[in-house]
């Protein structure tokens, strides 16, 4: 089949399509841009907490260690007397 279409005509066609593909890609790479960032930041907060959370369980461990060891008291018995 051949096409009937002037030169003119494919090449505003071309040009046409090849804006539409052009437009596609660059929102494309904004949301690709924009996700990255937020995984930064997602990233950059759990780096954030994990050292405080290591830090928390560090200090407890400390804390743990220093505190002075509980004194075991002796259970009291409970004596009932049953009367028959």
């Amino acid at each position: 089949m051949t096409d009937t279409r002037s030169a003119t005509d494919r090449e505003v066609a071309r040009t046409k399509a090849q804006s539409h593909f052009a437009a596609s890609e660059q929102r494309d790479k904004l949301v690709r841009d924009e996700l990255a960032r937020e995984r930064a930041v997602t990233d950059a907060k759990t780096t954030k907490l994990k050292a405080l959370r290591m830090a928390k369980e560090e200090a407890d461990q400390k804390a743990a260690a220093d505190a002075p060891k509980p004194t075991k008291t002796p259970a009291k018995r409970n004596r009932t007397i049953t009367t028959r």
